[in-house]
Order: C-alpha cells, then sequence, then structure tokens
C-alpha cells in the first residue's frame, strides 16, 4: 500500500505505472565542494525506465550543460536525486535517492544495454544514466499546481538530427565529439565531464567552453577559495599591524597624554 510522507528502501509496486507514466522529472547532483554549485535538470520525454525495484534509468540527451555527468564522475561523490510531481490526478511528489552510474555513448556498456533493454536511441544522446536506488521518498504534494499537458518539445530532437545529417554530408565539424568536446568536456565548476569530450578536446586542441563569469564563476571551487584566503589574509594583516600599533605606539601616546595633561594643570 502506497502511503504519503513514508521512506521505502525500493521502488514500491504500486508506483511504477504511475512513474512511467510523467512527462518529465528533475535530476538533481552536487560537487563534494561546499563552494560548488548545486544542479536541478528538467528531463522531458518518455526516455526512461525502471529496470527492478532499485534501477532506474533515463537516456541523457545532448545539451551545453554537463553537471550530472561530471557529478556522478567525481571522486567519492556519485549522488543523485530524481524527483516526480503529480500535476494531474491526486496530489504526489516521489523522490528515488540513490548513486548514479554514466554508461558513455560508444562504450561497450551503453551498447550492451541499448540492445538488451531495446532502447530507442535519438540523434545527440550522449549516455545513458543508471540510478541504484537506496531510498524512496514520498510526500504530499499539495502545493503543487495542475496543469494540462499539450505536447513534447520537438526542438532538440531536431537541432541534433539537422547536426548528424551535415556531418553524414561530409561537414566533420559538425561531429558530436566536436560539440561534446567544446561544450561537455567539464562542468561549471571545472570538474572532468564526458571521457570522448575530454579526449577530442586534447586530440583535436579544442578548448573547452568557459561557462560562468563575472564575480561568482568558479574553477573546481578555486575562485572561491582565493577570495576567502584573500580576504583572511587582509584580516591578519589588520591583527598584525593593531597589535604592533598597540605594542609601539602606547608609549608614544602615553607619554602624549602626560605632557597634555601637565600642560593643563599649569
Amino acid at each position: 500500500m502506497f502511503t504519503m510522507g513514508q521512506f521505502y528502501e525500493t521502488i514500491p509496486e504500486s508506483l511504477v505505472k504511475w512513474i512511467r507514466a510523467q512527462k518529465v522529472f528533475w535530476v538533481a547532483t552536487a560537487p563534494l565542494s561546499p563552494e560548488g554549485h548545486v544542479n536541478v535538470s528538467p528531463k522531458g520525454g518518455p526516455y526512461f525506465g525502471i529496470l527492478d525495484t532499485k534501477t532506474f534509468w533515463y537516456l541523457d540527451l545532448s545539451g551545453s550543460g554537463n553537471e550530472t555527468i561530471s557529478h556522478l564522475y567525481e571522486k567519492n561523490n556519485g549522488r543523485i536525486t530524481v524527483m516526480f510531481n503529480a500535476f494531474e490526478g491526486p496530489p504526489r511528489i516521489v523522490r528515488l535517492f540513490g548513486h548514479g552510474t554514466v554508461l558513455e555513448n560508444g562504450t561497450d556498456s551503453f551498447n550492451t544495454f541499448v540492445k538488451k533493454h531495446e532502447v530507442r536511441l535519438l540523434p545527440g544522446a550522449r549516455s545513458i544514466i543508471l540510478v541504484h536506488v537506496h531510498q524512496v521518498g514520498s510526500s504530499c504534494g499539495f502545493s503543487v499546481p495542475y496543469f494540462e499537458f499539450k505536447d513534447w518539445r520537438t526542438t532538440l530532437n531536431e537541432f541534433f538530427a539537422r547536426k548528424a545529417d551535415r556531418f553524414d554530408k561530409g561537414d566533420s565539424k559538425e561531429s558530436m565529439e566536436k560539440y561534446w568536446a567544446l561544450k561537455n568536456s567539464e562542468s561549471v565548476d571545472g570538474l572532468p565531464g564526458l571521457d570522448i569530450a575530454r579526449k577530442t578536446a586534447k586530440e583535436d586542441g579544442i578548448v573547452p567552453l568557459t561557462k560562468m563569469v563575472g564575480a561568482g564563476a568558479t574553477h573546481g571551487g578555486q575562485r572561491t577559495r582565493k577570495q576567502l584566503s584573500f580576504g583572511v589574509l587582509h584580516l591578519a594583516l589588520v591583527a598584525v599591524i593593531a597589535s604592533f600599533a598597540t605594542v609601539f605606539l602606547q608609549p608614544v601616546f602615553g607619554e602624549l597624554l602626560k605632557s597634555l595633561e601637565s600642560t593643563f594643570q599649569h
């Protein structure tokens, strides 16, 4: 029996049909560094599934961002949460908590998965994300508004279909590997992204796209740490100067005060 506000160690059978019927879900990941950026990505389309009560998967389509893959690849990380909302019918929110595995397009693991589970590939598909679920959380969703589903957006699929067509006709600049090298080699915090992207960037001399600018930009948290170090350094310098002032100037001010007192007394 599925109950709101409960946690489960596996995906309840009563939820499987409902999850598969959803039109959109959200994926959340984060780097280990407290100075890194938490990422939330919306995923739309019927490109996901449930293998068993502890394994969820989705087809990861190409885009300018690369956060989920970078966070899953990060050593000692791999944390991921997938969230579903009910926008029609009874209110409901379901979260799948787990650790993720990246199956990159072109690898044996990717090809084996696609063949075994008869996954329909789309132009620009860069990986399959496996979520090894260790907790499932439910909540009411009473404040989530109603939305009526109109249709799927086809823009992304059409964009990469045209790109693939140009590549097939001989335009080598339109290769997905070059696209990934430019946009998917690193996360916004400078964490490594797709393996094939980094390999292609190195071989072809492609400089990965800079994704953040200005005071809030980071590269593996380095900027923030430098700013913090810079601030601490200045505070330490002020403290040292104050200490020296107290030690060396106090006698001078003491004599000055005595002189002033003597003057007023006379």
